[in-house]
């Protein structure tokens, strides 16, 4: 192959002087031209063929195994078309290796035909230099990983070029941050920064086990989305506000680097100091025109390049490979004077060697140097030359090229080549040429301009206006056409519209600001999901009212959607601050959009939730008939998946399943994660409760993992209190708290709310035994006068409460009357029977009696209901009364049924779980259990017919059925199936020798 293989060697850590001597004089021996690199005393020798080099490398390694601390050479071997690049190439390599190792670029290992040894393909791995993951090969195993970058977690950009030079700076880096937690590198616009910052981070990485995390913020306007980008850099969780991040990244060993702070300087100047004093271990590395001045702050200005080191960018920049024609050297060194050693002034000149000579270049650089010098006063002199330099590469452009540049300027981030064609009227081709002359950046078939250029083409933008228009119709046109994967395939939707979430806002910002905003507001209600990601409700609001604000009288369906998506975005960051849902609800019914209605009466459901259950079913009733009508399928789950929430609270689990079924796969399949995970979530404790715990546990895990990807902090936090609920109760309550963890470390030092932490955490802490911390976890949210006082929300915590405080000793008779109240008046038939069944241990010891009755209330209320897995909790319960009333066998039958119940469902056993006595007796069946304890119930403190052998529930049917209900409204009301209705009324019936209603209701109660 053409070209130069280059071998590097050195000793893996600290060696000798004498031993590396010693490895020169070994060196020496091999063929080849030896180079010195006098800064690092390794050899460096150049072959014309791999195979050569490849023999070198085993022959140097077999004379070193014979020489002292031979044991840890290493080599690197890489081929390239030039000397400097694959010496240095090769250098990056040798940091990779362990003693011991030989390690090959696939460029080298093509001669492997030639080795005395087979090559080790080690895979795909990533350099200090920043460059794209290659593969590498070993001529010598270890069992050693390569010190590769990708150890350490990062998302260090990917840099398409070599870094030249520049190891003074690097050095002078490394000491700086040794010694400082903030260092910002300041200089003008095309100093480098940016480069010298990413290559000081990678070779440093090691530095920071938790992760090296790269923020551009280039695109970046206002500083609230400071946070933002940090997490979505970082992939943690976000929220508005920087104090959820902080309290993630409190305890972490991480380097934040934050890129271009300069249009947000005083907000990156706040965001900053809030992370040094609440992070002690972060270590921060910024770039910025300005210094920050913050305190604790190392200011170090980017210097320029040295003549050398500026020549040799321009020359691996141009088409000149490394040794320009001898006629053309002194031009390249006043080139490389007159732009001062500015990197992306030479990059710029550079780019012009595929059509002009060195010396056309100087001489294009020096006529226009003079007159932008004499007419920008007051400017530093290297921004001058910069200038200087755009502005001569601008106007070597032609007439295409300088419109699509300057057009280019509205862009805000990233864009594709249809967006530019679109708002520019460029082709390919003219885009292409940007690309080749460096004023255009491609990576990952986008495009982006630097900031520096960027700003420097909206000064060449002479109708901006017209521009922006067609970037706001460019921008409109891909979310309208976009909108309907909303319904069919959210994740679809979301990859096609989230990289450009800054073009968006900036066609918001413009749109909201034209006498005719009608665009905009278009686009704003396409956009509606957008700001359910990544936490940006608070911001989406803010465009969403700006919008509806704009025709505050409009009564068309444009106005009725932006208050759906004002509606769908506040659910989760204001949902009482402005009565969206209730406004969009009377238009659409106003526009007789059965589907605007259909949607929104969901949304109008889940205000009334809290409060008024019957309500909020009533309204999701109607969606449902709605979207079944004009076959809705979206429409539909979204009242459906409200309903799920009912009928689980209900524990109408019959009339649950097959909602579930179908709510959840249609939610998961068109991607609307969000309340595809609330869907799940209620799946999972559906089944936990009628006795299948373990498949709850899977469920939970859906339920997470599609919250995940949307990184949203309510979400994320609700599907991860559910598995942890699942996981103690399962027996796993290591893995319970290893799940929350970081939950609760975002609660004590970010002061987060998250939802459901405290029912969660409560619930580990009662099943382990730890009675102080399960009652701590929920004092706020259980006191009388609680914010959620108001609503059902207290039924739900109480019996944990009031378990954990029985188990530390303390009267809980009245946190459990309040449940088994707040129970009845919201119709949870769990709750009341996990009330009634605590209660009614309460009263064991002094009223064996009212203990019967309510340990049977409870039983009742479990069976009809089909809480096979609270059952369980009935027996045990109903053990214990029979051995205090002395009856031993049933005891021991009741508890031997209990034990195996619980081992058979997978559940975990209570840390204050009393002890009973073992039977000798076959073990029963739960079913059988329960027939037993009923049946002797009966026999002892009931007779078998009259008013007095009705049973709790019996009696309850009897007064609504003598009231008028139906059997499907008593069901409704006792939440109980059509079917056990009628079986209670066949049983009353035969008790009280009557054959139908009216003759009951002709009876009179004694």
């Amino acid at each position: 192959m053409g070209g130069v293989t280059v071998l590097v060697a050195s000793y893996a850590g600290a060696a000798s002087a004498p031993a590396y001597a010693r490895l020169a004089g070994l060196a020496a021996e091999l063929p080849g031209e030896r180079l010195i690199r006098r800064d690092a005393g390794w050899p460096v020798l150049a072959y014309g063929d791999p195979a050569e080099a490849i023999a070198a490398a085993e022959t140097l390694r077999e004379a070193a195994a014979l020489v002292p601390a031979g044991e840890f050479l290493r080599i690197a071997l890489h081929s390239a078309p030039a000397t400097a690049p694959a010496v240095r190439h090769a250098e990056h390599l040798l940091a990779l290796a362990n003693a011991g190792q030989t390690l090959l670029t696939a460029t080298t290992a093509t001669a492997v035909e030639s080795a005395a040894e087979p090559l080790r393909d080690l895979g795909l791995h990533r350099l200090r230099d920043l460059g794209s993951p290659e593969r590498i090969f070993e001529l010598t195993t270890t069992t050693e990983p390569l010190r590769s970058l990708d150890l350490v977690p990062n998302n260090l950009p990917v840099m398409l070029t070599s870094f030249v030079g520049r190891a003074t700076q690097v050095a002078a880096l490394r000491t700086q941050l040794a010694g400082s937690r903030l260092v910002t590198l300041t200089g003008p616009g095309g100093s480098g920064k940016t480069r010298l910052a990413a290559q000081t981070a990678a070779q440093l990485a090691e530095r920071w086990p938790d992760g090296v995390w790269w923020v551009d913020l280039s695109a970046v306007t206002d500083s609230a989305q400071i946070p933002e980008a940090v997490a979505a850099a970082s992939g943690l969780l976000v929220e508005s506000g920087d104090r959820l991040l902080i309290g993630q990244l409190r305890t972490k060993r991480s380097l934040v680097c934050l890129d271009n702070c300069e249009q947000i300087v005083d907000g990156a100047a706040e965001f900053v100091t809030a992370l040094q004093t609440g992070c002690p271990e972060l270590s921060i590395l910024a770039t910025s025109r300005e210094p920050l001045d913050v305190p604790g702050e190392t200011i170090w200005r980017v210097p320029q390049l040295a003549p050398d080191e500026a020549r040799a960018l321009f020359l691996e920049r141009s088409a000149t490979s490394e040794a320009e024609p001898e006629s053309e050297s002194d031009a390249v060194r006043a080139i490389c004077t007159r732009l001062d050693g500015i990197p992306l002034a030479l990059e710029l000149a550079a780019a012009w060697t595929r059509t002009l000579t060195p010396t056309q270049i100087e001489a294009g650089l020096d006529d226009r140097f003079g007159l932008l010098t004499k007419n920008v006063r007051g400017v530093a002199a290297r921004q001058r030359t910069l200038a200087a330099s755009i502005d001569w590469s601008y106007d070597l452009l032609d007439e295409d090229e300088r419109r699509a540049f300057s057009r280019l300027a509205v862009f805000a981030g990233s864009f594709t080549l249809d967006a530019a064609s679109a708002v520019t009227g460029a082709v390919l081709a003219t885009i292409a040429r940007l690309v080749d002359k460096s004023l255009v950046v491609a990576e990952g078939g986008r495009y982006r301009l630097l900031e520096t250029i960027r700003a420097y083409a909206a000064t060449r933008l002479v109708d901006a206006d017209d521009v922006r228009d067609r970037h706001l119709d460019h921008y409109l046109q891909l979310a309208e056409t976009a909108e309907p994967l909303l319904d069919k395939d959210r994740d679809a939707w979301r990859a096609l519209i989230e990289p450009d979430r800054e073009n968006f806002r900036a066609a918001l910002e413009h749109g909201l600001a034209a006498a005719d905003p009608e665009r905009a507001r278009r686009l704003a209600a396409a956009l509606r999901w957008l700001w359910n990601l990544q936490a940006t409700g608070t911001e989406g609001i803010g465009y969403l009212r700006r919008a509806i604000d704009r025709a505050p009288d409009d009564r068309t369906a444009l106005q009725a959607r932006l208050l759906y998506a004002y509606a769908t975005v506040a659910d989760t960051v204001d949902p009482f601050g402005y009565d969206a849902a209730g406004r969009g609800l009377e238009l659409a019914t106003e526009l007789r959009d059965d589907r605007l209605r259909s949607l929104f009466l969901a949304l109008v459901a889940v205000g009334e939730f809290f409060t008024d259950f019957r309500k909020a079913w009533d309204l999701t009733t109607e969606g449902v008939c709605l979207a079944d009508g004009i076959g809705d399928e979206a429409a539909r789950n979204a009242n459906v998946a409200l309903q799920c929430v009912l009928l689980a609270l209900w524990d109408r689990h019959d009339e649950l399943r097959p909602l579930l079924d179908r709510a959840a796969d249609g939610l998961i399949a068109s991607g609307e994660r969000g309340i595809a995970s609330t869907v799940l979530t209620v799946w999972s404790e559906s089944l936990f409760a009628t006795g299948e715990p373990l498949r709850a546990v899977e469920v939970a895990e859906r339920a997470l993992a599609a919250a995940e990807p949307l990184a949203d902090f309510h979400r994320v936090g609700t599907a991860r209190a559910q598995l942890a609920t699942m996981l103690v109760r399962t027996g796993r309550p290591d893995d319970a708290r290893a799940l929350m963890r970081p939950l609760v470390e975002l609660a004590e030092t970010a002061g987060a709310v998250v939802p459901n932490l405290g029912q969660a955490m409560s619930l580990i802490s009662y099943w382990t035994g730890e009675y102080d911390a399960a009652v701590d976890w929920l004092a706020r949210d259980t006191v009388p006068d609680s914010p959620l006082a108001a609503t059902f929300a207290p039924a739900m915590l109480l019996p944990t409460v009031a378990a954990a405080e029985r188990a530390r000793g303390h009267d809980a008779t009245a946190l459990l009357e309040r449940a088994a109240e707040l129970a009845r008046r919201y119709d949870l038939p769990r709750i009341l029977a996990d009330a009634l069944d605590q209660l009614g241990r309460i009263a064991i010891t002094d009223h064996p009696e009212r203990a019967a009755d309510l340990l049977h209330q409870a039983l009742t209320i479990r069976v009809d209901h089909g809480l096979r897995t609270y059952v369980v909790d009935s027996l045990e319960s109903l053990a214990l009364l029979a051995n205090h009333t002395n009856r031993a066998a049933d005891a021991a039958r009741l508890a031997g049924a209990a034990s195996a119940a619980r081992a058979d469902l997978g559940l975990a056993t209570p840390a204050d779980r009393p002890d009973l006595p073992p039977s000798d007796e076959p073990t029963l069946a739960m079913d059988d259990a329960v027939a037993y304890v009923r049946r002797t119930r009966g026999a002892r403190g009931r007779p078998s017919s009259g008013w007095a052998s009705l049973t709790p529930t019996e009696e309850q049917v009897v007064a609504l059925a003598v009231d008028g209900l139906s059997n499907p409204e008593i069901g409704e009301r006792l939440f109980i199936s059509r079917g056990t209705v009628k079986t209670h009324l066949a049983h009353v019936y035969a008790k009280l020798g009557v054959s139908n209603r009216t003759e009951l209701a002709s009876l009179k109660k004694p």
